[in-house]
């Protein structure tokens, strides 16, 4: 969808990436560091000075202490981290659980990992699971972790303590691990609160923290990630990310501490920041009369396209059509759900204020243009 909002000249609200610049303190430091370094191989875990200042950043939210030398890996982006994960905890053949709508890499990393996956429906519009139908899946033979992006991409869904508790006392009965998609975890709103899963009773033990810069600093081109898990989980992704990637870009972690070292107002900031274009977006969306559910975090927005969909037309077939006819280009919703799914695209509003009131300019005729 990239490649053709580029070759259509559309606002790509497709891939989800900021059109602002990372915050000026971070990009002055790079600046720094292009001259001075370092620019050499660093630790292959990553450089003492960012997991330091990852472990204590990270240890605030969680509410612990991290050992930055034996419970954290930097990585190339969250993606590599939960590749490593699934590497270091599964064997062939082994089944992982996966909610579904999904983000699309989830199944591709379990694919690499010669295992196999068990959905677990979300049920619109507040995407809550059915107890009695996830313990279930639990009950598979061979179900050795189960893989929850919190908060949700793309469904907005922000998990809350009692679902979470819920899941972590599966995760303990059936002796499972839980692979966690953090990335989103400062861009929630209102009254939505993001809850670690390895800060509830039970869970250190058994969970595996992945997440990454890039949402969180507006830096998704840096890919820098990490992960964090107790040391004997550790060992096993460490090993794996040594032999996998080697490590992070030097420059980019030493720019990057400067962001870590942030105070926590800039995190409410950031909240309001994205409170903001989900305000106007969202109300935009309302105006021109395209139906779609409010996210209680991360910056997407699942439409529903039902009343401008032509007779036997795809999802893939409308947003090729958006993206070349009004100018705006969106992801098929059959990227996200193991349902059978045609009426859903997803949107994303991480834009300036000018992008967005243009893309919604232009999504104000899609009726007539379509």
């Amino acid at each position: 969808m990239t490649r053709l909002a580029i070759a259509n000249n559309a606002i790509n609200l497709a891939q989800g990436f900021p059109d602002f610049d990372p915050p000026k303190a971070m990009t002055d430091r790079l600046k720094e560091v292009s001259d001075k370094g370092p620019h050499q191989y660093p630790i292959t875990m990553g450089a003492p000075n960012y997991r330091a200042a990852l472990a204590k950043k990270c240890g605030h939210f969680m509410n612990r202490t991290i050992n930055p030398e034996t419970e954290i890996v930097a990585t190339i982006g969250s993606t590599e981290a939960m590749v490593d994960t699934l590497f270091a905890l599964t064997n062939p053949g082994d089944k992982v659980i996966v909610f579904s709508p999904y983000f699309e890499n989830y199944i591709a990393q379990i694919i690499m990992a010669n295992c196999e996956v068990v959905f677990v429906p979300l049920i619109p519009p507040a995407f809550n699971f059915n107890p009695e139908e996830l313990e279930k899946a639990f009950k598979q033979p061979d179900v050795k972790a189960i893989l929850i992006c919190n908060p949700s991409n793309p469904s907005g869904k922000v998990f809350t303590e009692a679902e979470l508790k819920l899941i972590a006392s599966l995760c303990i009965k059936y002796d499972v691990y839980a692979i966690m998609d953090e990335v989103y975890e400062h861009i929630v709103y209102g009254e939505n609160k993001h809850i670690y899963m390895n800060s509830i009773s039970g869970m250190w033990e058994r969970t595996v923290s992945c997440s990454s810069l890039s949402k969180t600093y507006s830096v998704t081109g840096w890919r820098l990630g990490y992960a964090i898990a107790p040391e004997p989980i550790m060992q096993r992704i460490k090993q794996y990310h040594d032999f996998n990637t080697v490590g992070c870009p030097s420059p980019l972690m030493e720019a990057a501490v400067t962001g870590l070292e942030f105070p926590l107002s800039y995190y409410d900031e950031l909240k309001a920041h994205y409170t903001h274009m989900k305000t106007i977006f969202t109300e935009g969306l309302k105006d021109i009369g395209i139906p779609f559910t409010d996210p209680q975090g991360t910056y997407f927005v699942l439409a529903d396209i039902s009343s401008f969909l032509k007779k036997n037309q795809t999802d893939i077939e409308f947003c090729e059509e958006l993206t070349a006819k009004v100018g705006v280009s969106a992801v098929p919703g059959t990227s996200f759900f193991k349902e059978k799914v045609n009426n859903i695209i997803r949107l994303h509003y991480a834009k300036k204020d000018e992008t967005l009131y243009k893309a919604l300019d232009r999504l104000s005729g899609i009726r007539k243009m379509l």
